[in-house]
């Protein structure tokens, strides 16, 4: 690719203007010290246009239980978790497999030793909140699972959805709405925002948009104009109309 010109399409807008953006941060540092070699022209395609699959990023099937066939140290790992390989013939087929979360449990077990929860279960009880739902011996509001007060558990939640190799340190509005969809304590969103505002990798990498304050300015001085009518100093309007 060196001393070609290339065309990259992107469904990342804002890639457009990254040759020519004024502040930077340190990650988009770091890619322009790699694009710096090439002659690109970054063009956007809304990813909706893109109704023809990328072959590359399709996986081909049957990749898993040949990777899994191969390999002796998953193989120990399956058996270890007591997974069994089905061999009808000489192809290998790998078993459905569910992995469920011991959050939801947690929880469950949480919301009995919370007394405010339990008070919300007697009203649940008596019908008087419509609100709060009782699903499987676990406390719902509006369809979400109400987190006990518990420190640990909570902060466990906060960490898993910003910090985890899945996500990629999202703002406190963006991490409010992806937990909001299942999850529910009170002050939610004050814990979201104290919890984002002291991670350290956000305040290294992300860069501040906003323009700074600045200092005050003074407000402007009304102009005093002469009126020959009334030979009076007005502001802005002759005598007889104030």
């Amino acid at each position: 690719m060196y001393g070609v010109r290339c065309e990259i399409y992107t469904d990342h807008k804002s890639l457009k203007h990254i040759f020519t953006q004024k502040e930077l941060n340190l990650r988009q540092r770091h890619w322009l010290d790699l694009l710096k070699d090439y002659t690109l022209d970054i063009k956007y395609h809304p990813g909706k246009a893109n109704v023809v699959a990328d072959a590359l990023s399709r996986k081909p099937k049957g990749m898993v239980a040949s990777l899994i066939s191969t390999n002796p140290y998953l193989l120990k790992e399956l058996e270890r978790f007591q997974v069994e390989m089905v061999l009808p013939g000489q192809e290998p087929r790998l078993a459905a497999l569910q992995i469920t979360s011991s959050i939801v449990e947690r929880i469950k077990q949480g919301q009995q030793d919370d007394s405010e929860l339990r008070k919300m279960m007697k009203m649940v009880e008596e019908g008087s909140v419509p609100e709060l739902t009782i699903k499987d011996g676990i406390l719902k509001f509006r369809n979400r699972l109400c987190v006990p007060k518990n420190p640990e558990l909570r902060k466990e939640l906060l960490k898993e959805s910003h910090d985890s190799m899945l996500t990629t340190h999202p703002g406190s509005t963006k991490m409010y709405w992806d937990l909001k969809s299942h999850f529910w304590w009170s002050g939610m969103k004050r814990d979201i925002t104290d919890y984002v505002a002291r991670c350290l990798t956000c305040q290294k990498v992300k860069a501040e948009h906003q323009k700074p304050g600045g200092l005050l300015q003074p407000l402007p001085i009304p102009v005093w104009k002469w009126d020959h009518i009334t030979m009076d100093f007005v502001v802005g309007m002759p005598r007889t109309q104030r």
